[in-house]
């Protein structure tokens, strides 16, 4: 199976399409383990954040006010470095291939999500995206998958169906729980879609901040005629854990994913997609009180270990070659 950069394994900050591994410029252990942790502990606690923010909005207008933050935050820092917008069309229509599927749909249904299910259980099902990534490499890009990569899928998606099984019983936590396996899957498409088509043209964080304001465009006037702005309450409650969201969770945390996958090896890099939802899950308990049950940690158990197991057969390989 061919090796995802690990910014696309954590599409909650954006996808990433850098260059390919520079071992002449690879960062030490240390360094690589306090950024990739750092990682997981943004990302992860950006669940619960979303849980907070939630009690002051509704999902579709937060997931759309993420956009115009992260976006607009991500769109002026590369302004600031003097990069410059797209503007062949080409670039243009692929970018809103993926803004459309990672950072609209995706974005949309993991926070109507989320605001259905625990912040932890939630950060658990959004993990299983490099599992639904494997599947449509091989089904779109013709990509190989060894036993190892075979085995997580296996372990992973039984692990899902033990995590989701208590769950299902209530409705509104089934299409919770349905909204964010959809997430995932559109998550994993667009990233697929990334390794698929030519992003080469264009920047990192000018691609992702051109991203984001996309699906502002698409998002926003959404949210308004679906959900309206009368079950918001414009407080500190709800812009803190928005700030949260959309800068540290989102914006600071593809920069830090961005140097990692230039200068790390493929396996340290893509660490960081299993300790995601350890720390959501931890962040769960911790700020909002949230317990798993016994199929909820099972499961999750189940599920990081297939995402390892999958994650670390592409790097593997990535590395042997």
């Amino acid at each position: 199976m061919k090796w995802f950069d690990v910014g696309r394994l954590t599409g909650d900050a954006g996808a990433v399409h850098g260059p390919e591994l520079d071992t002449s410029s690879t960062m030490s252990s240390r360094v690589v383990l306090a950024t990739v942790v750092l990682v997981a502990v943004l990302i992860g606690g950006n669940f619960t954040a979303l849980k907070f923010a939630l009690d002051h909005t509704t999902p579709f207008l937060l997931a759309s006010l993420r956009t115009v933050v992260g976006g607009s935050a991500l769109l002026a820092f590369a302004l600031f470095r003097g990069e410059r917008l797209p503007r062949r069309l080409d670039d243009l229509a692929r970018i809103f291939v993926v803004s459309l599927s990672i950072t609209s749909i995706s974005s949309a249904l993991l926070v109507y999500g989320v605001n259905r299910v625990p912040a932890g259980v939630a950060s658990l099902i959004a993990s299983t995206m490099p599992l639904f990534t494997a599947v449509l490499s091989v089904i779109l890009l013709s990509a190989a998958i060894s036993t190892r990569g075979r085995l997580g899928l296996l372990v992973g998606f039984f692990g899902t169906l033990v995590l989701v099984s208590p769950s299902l019983r209530g409705e509104a936590a089934a299409i919770g729980i349905a909204s964010l396996v959809l997430s995932a899957i559109a998550w994993a498409f667009g990233t697929v879609f990334m390794k698929w088509k030519d992003f080469s043209r264009v920047s990192p964080i000018m691609l992702v901040g051109v991203q984001l304001i996309m699906s502002a465009v698409v998002l926003v006037p959404f949210a308004l005629a679906v959900e309206g702005t009368s079950g918001t309450d414009w407080s500190l409650g709800l812009f803190v854990p928005l700030l949260y969201a959309a800068i540290p969770a989102n914006a600071v945390t593809f920069s830090l994913l961005a140097t990692v996958v230039r200068r790390a090896t493929p396996t340290q890099a893509a660490a960081s997609a299993y300790l995601i939802p350890v720390f959501g899950v931890l962040f769960g308990w911790l700020i909002r009180g949230e317990l798993l049950g016994l199929s909820e940690l099972t499961g999750g158990v189940l599920v990081v270990t297939g995402v390892y197991l999958v994650v670390t057969a592409g790097a593997r390989q990535a590395q042997a070659a």
